[in-house]
């Protein structure tokens, strides 16, 4: 793991715009399950057993989250891009002008006149009105957008909704920007967010991958890492601070 690290530090430090991506293998240690992996969602459900067990309300950032915003914070960091929907990344501090959720956030509702975002609690959103998906029922008395009095909905993108245009857009610029790509904890098997590696490469981005699973880009990848996140991502911004 040391020279892999000490090789996307240097590529980090050189690099003049670095755009990470990750899945929901970043959030495994915070004791979420990821979905493909050994004991994954869809693994587990393939072989006929239920979910692993979770409980939502105690998942709290961990340190490869906060890697990332230490990241942001020493500048070699301009853009991060994430499939997850279980909000730790805002809530590791990472700042929301510089993060696009291309599948939404589970804590925000967003409103389909405006498409402003704003928490359960900002709306008044409780278990009363269900998850409030796109193809819900809408419940009598369930709380209207504050700002246009349009129909808000749980931000998170389900099967057949379309993606939210701002941050596919955003997640599609930094990417065409992009001279160095860091996915991780990602299958990158879902689209179209895995467009959002192969349009670095076609840019010339070298492309890092932190996954302990295979992926459909191992061989195009400058450098592949499989060891654990929650080690190589600390280390990394420990030989940036050296």
């Amino acid at each position: 793991m040391t020279h892999a690290v000490t090789t996307a530090a240097t590529w980090i430090s050189q690099a003049r715009h670095v755009v990470a991506f990750t899945g929901a293998g970043i959030s495994t240690d915070s004791g979420l399950p990821d979905f493909r992996g050994p004991d994954g969602v869809w693994t587990r459900r393939d072989r006929g057993l239920p979910p692993p067990r979770m409980t939502v309300s105690e998942v709290r950032p961990n340190v490869a989250h906060m890697a990332l915003v230490e990241l942001e914070r020493l500048g070699r960091l301009q853009f991060l891009i994430s499939q997850n929907v279980d909000g730790l990344h805002l809530a590791s501090g990472f700042p929301a002008d510089k993060l696009a959720e291309l599948h939404g956030n589970g804590g925000l509702m967003r409103c389909l006149a405006c498409d402003r975002s704003f928490t359960h609690e900002a709306v008044g959103w409780d278990a009363r009105f269900g998850n409030g998906y796109r193809t819900d029922r809408v419940v009598r008395g369930q709380p209207p957008c504050p700002a246009c009095g349009g129909r808000i909905i749980s931000s998170v993108v389900n099967f057949d909704d379309p993606m939210p245009e701002k941050e596919m857009r955003l997640a599609s610029e930094h990417s065409r920007r992009a001279d160095l790509f860091f996915a991780i904890g990602s299958s990158l098997v879902v689209s179209p967010a895995n467009e959002m590696p192969r349009i670095a490469l076609s840019r010339g981005a070298k492309l890092i991958l932190l996954n302990r699973g295979e992926t459909p880009f191992d061989r195009d990848a400058h450098l592949r890492i499989s060891d654990g996140i929650g080690d190589v991502l600390p280390a990394i911004v420990r030989a940036l601070t050296r």
